[in-house]
């Protein structure tokens, strides 16, 4: 049966992927997208249990137990002024070293075989949009683990030029996570380790964060600097990354956030904080940026980890003193009482 929880109707985030597989001049391409006009592909609903995740906005992401039926309620829409023909289908992805890639054309994964659209057309009329249905059917011997595809939305075209006989083909997607198990949704961990700031060779500062993906799903990296107590009190920020970096469980990878060119050299105090979802973690500490093209470790301050560490320690320290010296006063007492 299909999923029949409630759901919220929401003006999602358009994911831009956008992939153009053509032969043609890049100044080919650009007219022809000017003269085709924007399309795309947006979510309509999300799960009520994920109201507060903000990734549930843009990307479909789940978890189910094995045996499975939802839906999921999606938009195809144009701005273009003449009708365009749409291509909706579900194609393969993956998640690794290179973060969230997808797969040529129409390639398909487990994932994709269970996804079925209630239309894989639409023609639009001028400045149209049309609903296009996703079923996702997990059997019941689904093995335990976390699949990805994208819903994409896909416009072909002849390309112009003497033959006029290549396609320049545009389309934009929809992410999905899907992870499948018994049991509730496995967490989402990630861990920031060293932070270094660097110039590039034109002078801008940036910072840079190491990340690990502690978690068993993958993790959509956002990233926001601040920055205080800098040269003459000055503050600054937030800054944010311009993108978004997408790692597998197990994973490791970097998060870069450019900040403004014309920032002293510091030193200054900073907050560094990673987003992916509902999990958000911040590193915090000293920085004095170097010059153009070097770059510099971060004074980090001790981490929540680390402070509850030394914290137990002591705890454990005052602990043994006070039975030691319960033990000591103890002794005389015996003697006499023998």
């Amino acid at each position: 049966m299909p999923d029949r929880s409630a759901r919220r109707i929401v003006a999602a985030t358009l994911l831009a992927i956008v992939s153009y597989a053509a032969a043609v001049a890049p100044a080919a391409a650009d007219d022809e997208a000017r003269r085709q006009g924007r399309f795309g592909i947006r979510l309509l609903e999300i799960p009520e249990n994920r109201l507060d995740d903000p990734r549930s906005h843009a990307f479909i992401v789940d978890h189910v137990n094995p045996g499975t039926t939802f839906t999921r309620r999606l938009e195809v829409f144009s701005t273009s002024s003449r009708r365009q023909h749409v291509n909706v289908y579900a194609a393969a992805a993956r998640v690794g070293d290179a973060g969230f890639t997808f797969a040529p054309a129409h390639t398909g994964n487990e994932l994709t075989s269970w996804i079925t659209l209630d239309r894989t057309a639409v023609d639009l009329p001028p400045h149209g949009h049309a609903p296009v249905t996703a079923t996702v059917a997990v059997p019941p011997t689904a093995s335990k683990g976390e699949r990805y595809a994208v819903i994409w939305a896909e416009i072909s075209s002849a390309s112009p030029g003497p033959s006029g006989n290549v396609a320049l083909v545009n389309r934009i997607g929809v992410r999905t996570y899907l992870d499948v198990g018994p049991g509730g949704e496995p967490p989402t961990r990630f861990r920031i380790g060293e932070v270094t700031a660097a110039r590039s060779e034109d002078g801008r500062p940036r910072l840079v964060a190491d990340v690990g993906n502690e978690g068993e799903r993958a993790v959509d990296l956002e990233g926001e600097v601040r920055l205080s107590e800098g040269p003459s009190a000055l503050s600054a920020g937030p800054f944010r990354s311009a993108g978004v970096t997408t790692l597998a469980p197990g994973g490791h990878g970097q998060v870069t956030v450019l900040l403004g060119g014309d920032l002293p050299a510091g030193p200054w105090r900073f907050r560094f904080t990673l987003r992916s979802g509902r999990v958000s973690h911040t590193a915090t500490g000293t920085i004095t940026f170097p010059a153009a093209g070097q770059q510099a470790e971060a004074k980090g301050d001790p981490s929540v980890p680390v402070l509850a560490a030394c914290a137990a320690a002591a705890v454990a320290a005052v602990v043994l003193l006070i039975v030691n010296l319960r033990r000591f006063r103890r002794r005389p007492l015996d003697r006499e009482a023998a």
